[in-house]
């Protein structure tokens, strides 16, 4: 009797869990998810509730083996185990601004800047061409071209041109003494008040920073940033947002974020400076620093194989900012997962659905001295060039971007834990969300 009533309770437990897993994933527009695991929560526990309660002759033994089999693939599932050690990944050499994509795209065919930048790297000059021949980022033209979306969007990238001004500027004459600790929590409370999911701190080190300006009017200039710590933050780009990518939506919404991330830390550094501290906001357009890199150190997540911030809570699906000072703070320091990093490697969902095949298959290499991955950052911007959007089809289907709840945080708690758990959730992910998922149509509230 203690055995049968035994399968029975662990027959409810699952009808439950697969129940409410189904009711969420219908909660979140997930109606293959749904689907699929509605079927689960009637088959998985009808052969228990047969065994519990049919009159079989050998009940209780089979009762005894079958709940000696869930409880086996049970602890084998979540058993720990399996944790790679984690690898060196420090950089070792420091990037010019200049030869990232936004810079070069900024270059005007026929000005000073343009002859001596194709000058100095007559190789990249092919490769850039190949982009600017489409009609570009945000243009008529674009496959993805929306007019009402794109104008959103350059509103949006407006507001954040009219935050410049405030990025940096003089701290108030008197300092007022501040305890590390007490200004570190301060700020950890406050920036999440204004909107950031995540906070944290880090030393300002060489490699986080630019060695030259390659956007606005100090193009050229050498990066001169002598602060001693960094303040990243980060806030969230909406699920549902993203799930149109690579059309209209998600454009809106990336720079709606790059907005809220720019508001942020543009208040954070005014907060800093009237306490008598140098302080500069990064923000989109007006970097002094590699945030992925800041954001990284500062213990909010890893670089994926996407070559993009992988947050615990939200996988690639935020944006960055960054303040910079010389107010005392106590480094929150790297919180290294290695799970995630091997998630990644077998993965792969970002690298198979890229339109552009910008993100590498095969596992980190050695590039410059450090493991790592790195995209092929012109296929991707020319591709954006043609959309008009900046794609984001890594971001939607990366199985770490979905939404913030019980059922995907204990996923997440799993991949933590076991190396079995982390091959079950790459293929779980692809049966319940497909491997290569549909970007959903432009909703109808936007028009076409």
């Amino acid at each position: 009797m203690i055995l049968n009533a035994a399968v029975i309770i662990v027959a409810g437990v699952l009808f439950v869990a697969c129940a409410a897993a189904a009711w969420t994933s219908a909660r979140e527009a997930e109606p293959r998810a749904a689907w699929i695991l509605s079927i689960l929560a009637v088959l998985v526990p009808a052969p228990l509730l047969w065994v519990g309660l049919a009159d079989l002759a050998h009940r209780a033994p089979a009762a005894a083996a079958i709940l000696s089999v869930f409880g086996v693939a049970g602890v084998a599932l979540m058993f720990p185990g399996g944790v790679p050690e984690p690898e060196d990944d420090t950089p070792t050499t420091r990037i010019d601004e200049r030869d990232i994509m936004f810079s070069r795209a900024l270059l005007e065919p026929g000005s000073d800047r343009f002859r001596e930048y194709y000058r100095e790297h007559p190789g990249k000059k092919a490769l850039d061409d190949a982009f600017r021949a489409r009609p570009g980022l945000l243009a008529r033209g674009g496959s993805a071209y929306h007019p009402l979306a794109f104008a959103a969007a350059e509103a949006s990238f407006t507001t954040i041109e009219r935050l410049r001004p405030f990025v940096d500027g003089e701290p108030a004459a008197e300092r007022l003494e501040v305890d590390a600790r007490i200004a570190t929590r301060f700020l950890d409370h406050w920036v999440r008040k204004l909107g950031a999911v995540s906070v944290g701190v880090t030393e300002l080190k060489e490699y986080h920073k630019y060695t030259t300006v390659g956007r606005g009017p100090d193009w050229g200039r050498p990066v001169t940033l002598d602060h001693a710590f960094a303040l990243a933050l980060t806030v969230e780009m909406d699920r549902r947002a993203l799930d149109h990518a690579p059309l209209a939506p998600t454009v809106m919404e990336s720079a709606q974020q790059y907005v809220d991330a720019g508001v942020i830390a543009v208040q954070v550094a005014g907060f800093v400076r009237r306490l008598g501290y140098p302080a500069r906001a990064h923000i989109d357009g007006n970097y002094r620093v590699v945030c992925p890199l800041v954001a990284r150190d500062a213990g909010l997540g890893e670089i994926g194989r996407m070559g993009l911030l992988m947050t615990p809570e939200l996988g690639p699906r935020v944006r960055i900012g960054v303040v910079t000072t010389d107010l005392p703070l106590v480094p929150t320091g790297r919180r290294r997962d290695p799970t995630m990093i091997d998630f990644c490697i077998r993965c792969r969902k970002c690298a198979d659905v890229c339109p552009s095949q910008a993100i590498p298959l095969g596992p980190r290499r050695d590039i410059d001295g450090v493991r790592r991955w790195r995209i092929d950052s012109e296929a991707c911007y020319t591709l954006w060039t043609a959309l008009g959007t900046d794609c984001a089809r890594c971001m939607a289907v990366c199985p770490y971007s979905h939404p913030d709840n019980w059922m995907h945080n204990l996923v997440r708690r799993g991949i933590r834990s076991s190396d079995r758990f982390r091959r079950l959730a790459v293929r779980a992910d692809d049966v319940l969300y497909g491997r290569r998922p549909p970007p959903r149509p432009v909703p109808e509230w936007m028009g076409r």
